[in-house]
């Protein structure tokens, strides 16, 4: 018993003294004892935010009011088709057959940027209509005016008689970080004030199926966001966490015509330029360089000593004035900078210029062969329509040509001398002439950059490096004088489209 008593009574001094310690307690893994000490390494703890994200809800609360549902209708005149006429009689016919009318309804989205009623949307959604509506959220209905469109960023305005709306902020479309996130709100389907999330997937994204080849200066810097757009979003508005529009809706990529993954956006300061010019004269007054443009190679790089492949080719220059030619600017210049602003690429450039003021000068600095750089002072000029541009982005298919005998060659082409019927009927100058490419090597150096005559061409080489090419022998000297493995410069006429471009090759080693 006295042995008992003393065990129990050292196992209870033992429990005292235990619950003394700050030892680990059993099933409490997160339980750490808060500490002011600083991480082994001695750096601060890394923040991923600043404070927590704001709600969706919030944002949505304050933007919807001045998202718009717009609708359109217009009338097409079709002929109704003829019975029991031959076919040789057909057109005759019809020209005593009265036409039947034809009624389309089209929908979209927009926004309120005013209080007084002026509402931001797409071209397309307006172009072509007889009758505009404006749909609000608290269900009050407008018929609306064009107030101007412009093809070439695919931006219109209209404007509804009404007064004190709830007007969108605008927030800073260059300060959009690709990783933000946005979200798209819209009319997408038929479902009214839909709203998506996502985030900036990327910037300046072209789309080469939204060029319209009858605008000439199409500018295209368009906002990619994996926030779902559908059919029916284009014209609302793509919205930042602070609530500002940073963006319209306007497009997607999709093999089916439904979101598949990324839409695309207009940014908001190329459109807000676009409207102030809308709202106050129905049109858009562009300044242009006066050259055709495209977008930098790694061989074009290569070719004027620059390291990083960034910057803008000099095509050609359009017929009639040109101020960048006047002021000394030759085809094949890498433009890299504009009024000491970097230019990276052709959107960006055609942004720079375009919505500038005919008449303003600017400092074009670019690079020639063997890094030779060059700054000139041009005066731009006025575009020479309302669908006018700036340096316009050459459409044409991005291909050069080359010759025969160099089939198997070092520029892997075919060519031959220049058959003067075709010169003839094509009405080429005599600067125009050079020598015409047959064919063109599958899988060689020139392969998807000079175009065969069944695929995009004819074409015909007019210069090779600084050696003007007037015949068959002029070509095969100026291929030679290359060496192995060098990136060669062609000047090459497209005769399909007339346009005569740059095309940098690297020869076969």
């Amino acid at each position: 018993m006295k042995l008992s008593a003393i065990i129990a009574v050292a196992f209870a001094l033992g429990l005292a003294f235990a619950s003394g310690l700050d030892l680990p307690r059993p099933g409490v893994a997160q339980q750490a004892r808060p500490t002011t000490e600083a991480p082994a390494s001695g750096a601060a703890p890394t923040r991923i935010a600043d404070g927590p994200l704001p709600s969706f809800a919030t944002i949505v609360d304050r933007v919807n009011p001045a998202v718009v549902f717009v609708r359109t209708d217009r009338r097409e005149r079709a002929t109704a088709p003829m019975r029991g006429v031959p076919p040789e009689f057909d057109d005759f016919f019809r020209r005593f057959q009265p036409p039947v009318p034809r009624y389309r309804e089209g929908s979209g989205s927009g926004f309120i940027v005013s209080q007084d009623g002026y509402i931001l949307t797409n071209n397309h959604v307006v172009a072509g209509a007889d009758h505009v509506w404006v749909k609000l959220l608290d269900n009050r209905e407008f018929e609306a005016r064009v107030v101007g469109r412009d093809p070439n960023t695919d931006v219109a305005v209209i404007k509804i008689d009404a007064t004190r709306l709830p007007a969108a902020a605008f927030g800073n479309s260059d300060q959009t970080r690709i990783g933000d996130w946005v979200l798209a709100i819209g009319n997408p389907l038929g479902f009214t004030f839909t709203v998506t999330a996502g985030i900036v997937s990327a910037k300046g994204r072209t789309l080469e199926g939204l060029r319209d080849p009858d605008q000439r200066y199409t500018i295209q810097d368009f906002i990619q966001t994996d926030a779902a757009i559908n059919p029916g979003n284009s014209g609302g508005p793509l919205v930042n966490l602070q609530g500002e529009v940073v963006g319209i809706n306007s497009a997607i990529a999709s093999q089916t015509g439904l979101y598949s993954g990324y839409g695309f956006a207009i940014p908001i300061n190329l459109a807000r330029r676009v409207m102030d010019d809308l709202i106050a004269t129905g049109h858009v007054s562009r300044a242009i360089l006066g050259i055709s443009i495209r977008e930098i190679t790694p061989e074009d790089a290569e070719y004027v000593g620059l390291r990083e492949i960034r910057g803008v080719v000099v095509n050609e220059f359009p017929a009639g004035n040109s101020p960048a030619r006047s002021a000394g600017i030759q085809p094949g210049d890498v433009i890299v900078a504009l009024n000491d602003s970097a230019v990276a690429h052709v959107s960006q450039l055609q942004q720079m210029v375009g919505f500038r003021r005919p008449g303003e000068v600017v400092r074009v600095q670019v690079v020639r062969q063997r890094g030779e750089r060059r700054t000139f002072e041009v005066r731009l000029a006025a575009a020479d329509d309302d669908r006018g541009e700036v340096a316009r982005a050459d459409r044409g298919r991005d291909k050069p040509a080359a010759a025969p005998s160099e089939m198997e060659g070092r520029l892997g082409l075919q060519v031959e001398p220049l058959p003067t019927e075709l010169a003839r009927r094509a009405r080429l100058s005599e600067d125009q002439r050079g020598v015409l490419v047959t064919d063109v090597e599958e899988g060689g150096p020139s392969w998807g950059r000079i175009a065969a005559p069944q695929n995009g061409g004819p074409e015909v080489i007019l210069w090779i490096n600084q050696e003007r090419v007037r015949s068959y022998e002029d070509f095969q000297r100026a291929v030679r004088a290359a060496r192995r493995g060098e990136v060669v410069q062609l000047r090459v006429l497209n005769l399909a489209s007339g346009q005569t471009r740059i095309v940098r090759i690297r020869a076969r080693s």
